[in-house]
């Protein structure tokens, strides 16, 4: 059985990190943590002009029409250059739900936009340091009206549509449902949140009274939602493993050109054995993200089990290879001049961005268990 990519997925691989080489190096990334815009217009720009964005949105609502694959393969590049773009909340999230659960009017109205970057979506689930779930979601959706607070929302202030996880009444599970509105419409207020990672704006939203429709059945989001963050977990899973190997890579060659006491820092055991071992948890993470991505091209009946084998992997090895190549890097790597801060910075924040490792480690106990029981 082959798990490598076609020679097309290859190619846009190789064409994304080219576009990426040029607009998205970290001195750009730079700018944009030490200014105030919380994301790279220039780049968003470009990689929307590309139909990146548009890659697994259907040809018939201005996409390419490809498949889950092509945006693992995109993915890996947006993490290795850490990109300041909203592309994993408009794309991994929003996009994918509104393609899944959207109304053919929902569709026809968003994805073209989503697609050529028009307007930038988002998925607003958190509501504080609690993770999501039927029992601590309290925003409320009555009457064509959406009312409460979600934080911390990814790439909320430059968003144009959320879908919200919210309580529509129901019990138990069925309390939930995915609701679509219009961030420039009335009764929405939002406020900027700082986070460990300024090139990913992040923000509160607050909606009072604010117009809002279902997307999906009602009582249906939790399962919807929990479907939509697996395969979008995939996908993080994708950046992180291309964080790790930047991450390694810059340690790396860091280390055969330091030198120290007539020597490279690389022929000493103790720095050999560093790297070694961020190889090592990569490696581990790149077979999980490939089950994962495979399970999510083919919509098996394992993905979320697959998904979050490949959440927790790849956050392991993005969190050890980020705080290792500071390490490698010795003094200079904690200064504020040094690049390796834009890895550790990125992998705290995707640590977090779907749920902390704890959570996805009681959901994978939780598939083995079902599995063991089937």
């Amino acid at each position: 059985m082959n798990f490598d990519f076609s020679d097309d997925q290859k190619m846009l691989k190789d064409q994304a990190r080219k576009f990426l080489d040029d607009t998205c190096t970290l001195d750009h990334v730079r700018k944009i943590l030490e200014g105030d815009a919380g994301h790279d217009e220039a780049v968003w720009k470009g990689l929307c002009d590309l139909v990146f964005a548009g890659a697994a949105i259907p040809e018939e609502f201005g996409g390419l029409g490809l498949g889950p694959l092509e945006l693992c393969v995109l993915a890996e590049e947006l993490g290795r250059c850490v990109a300041p773009v909203p592309f994993s909340s408009s794309i991994y999230l929003a996009a994918e739900a509104l393609k899944q659960f959207g109304s053919q009017s929902q569709k026809e109205t968003w994805l073209p936009q989503l697609a050529t970057g028009a307007c930038v979506g988002t998925v607003a689930s958190s509501e504080g340091t609690q993770p999501p779930s039927p029992a601590t979601v309290k925003t409320s959706f009555a009457d064509g009206k959406l009312n409460g607070t979600k934080i911390p929302v990814a790439d909320a202030m430059i968003s144009g549509i959320a879908i919200v996880l919210a309580n529509t009444g129901g019990a138990g599970e069925r309390a939930l449902s995915l609701v679509l509105v219009d961030l420039n419409g009335d009764g929405v207020s939002r406020r900027e949140v700082e986070t460990i990672d300024p090139t990913r704006g992040h923000g509160e939203i607050v909606f009072e009274n604010a117009p809002a429709e279902l997307l999906g059945q009602e009582g249906q989001g939790w399962d919807d939602y929990r479907r939509v963050e697996a395969g979008a977990a995939v996908l993080v899973a994708f950046e992180q493993v291309g964080g790790a190997e930047a991450a390694m890579n810059m340690a790396k060659d860091y280390a055969l050109e330091r030198y120290a006491f007539g020597r490279q820092i690389g022929s000493y055991q103790a720095i050999k054995h560093k790297i070694a071992d961020m190889y090592v948890k990569l490696e581990l993470a790149r077979s999980n993200a490939y089950y994962g991505a495979m399970a999510f091209a083919e919509d098996a009946g394992d993905l979320e089990l697959a998904a979050a084998a490949a959440r927790i992997a790849a956050t392991e090895a993005y969190r050890f290879a980020a705080q290792e190549s500071i390490q490698v890097h010795g003094g200079i790597g904690f200064t504020w001049e040094a690049n390796t801060q834009f890895h550790y910075r990125r992998s705290k924040l995707l640590a977090l961005s779907l749920g902390s490792a704890s959570r996805w480690k009681d959901r994978l106990v939780s598939e083995l268990e079902k599995s063991n029981v089937a």
